[in-house]
């Protein structure tokens, strides 16, 4: 084994309005009824042979999943920068397999699977920038720049009820968020009004008094 590899244990969060209509979103539909064998294989079949589940929790709406991965994170975080690096400078094409790359040394490296997902809606192939960018929100939990690209995804693929629950789950986080505000009202929706500054505070102010003298 080398001196790089290292074992990380982390807690993912699955939504279950993520995965309508897939094999993960099955779960949900007999949450109490399917045997923790089924739940178990499932996840393993979604989040690949290289992460091993250690705990679920399911609830109505979502699950946590508790579990562990043996990889090479520093490396993988190299490949992930120089991916990024490449993507910055418009080569796009050079990028992809160096952000895979690192998720095959790391499968939960959360650079990676952003930059792979932000990637993949550049270059327009918008079902797998969906895929890539949910798995990054399984990993990072509610981020705003990442449910407003998961809600900037969905509206090219014209599923726009997603398009509108991550834009305003995205607003909830940062309520002054312009992007989101105006993707919702294209969307036909009216956002809660621009939160208001605070008002500016007047600094304390000391009255002087001058003694009289004495005649």
């Amino acid at each position: 084994m080398s001196s790089a590899t290292m074992r990380q244990r982390k807690v993912l969060t699955i939504w279950r309005d993520d995965h309508i209509g897939d094999a993960v979103g099955g779960i949900f539909l007999d949450w109490e009824g399917e045997g923790a064998d089924a739940i178990f294989d499932c996840l393993g079949d979604y989040l690949g042979g290289k992460v091993k589940i250690l705990k679920v929790e399911l609830m109505r709406d979502r699950l946590t999943v508790e579990v562990d991965s043996l990889g090479l994170p520093e490396e993988s975080s190299r490949l992930a920068a120089a991916a990024l690096d490449l993507r910055l400078k418009g080569a796009r094409r050079n990028a992809e397999p160096l952000f895979r790359e690192a998720l095959e040394l790391d499968p939960l490296n959360l650079d990676a699977m952003i930059g792979l997902g932000m990637l993949l809606a550049e270059l327009q192939r918008y079902d797998a920038a969906l895929k890539t960018l949910r798995r990054a929100r399984e990993i990072a939990g509610d981020l705003a720049d990442l449910l407003r690209a998961l809600g900037e995804v969905c509206v090219h693929l014209e599923r726009f009820p997603s398009a509108i629950a991550y834009f305003q789950r995205a607003l909830e986080l940062r309520p002054n968020d312009a992007v989101s505000r105006r993707a919702l009202i294209a969307l036909g929706r009216n956002p809660a009004p621009l939160a208001e500054p605070p008002p500016a505070q007047e600094p304390p102010r000391i009255k002087l008094v001058r003694k009289r003298q004495k005649q």
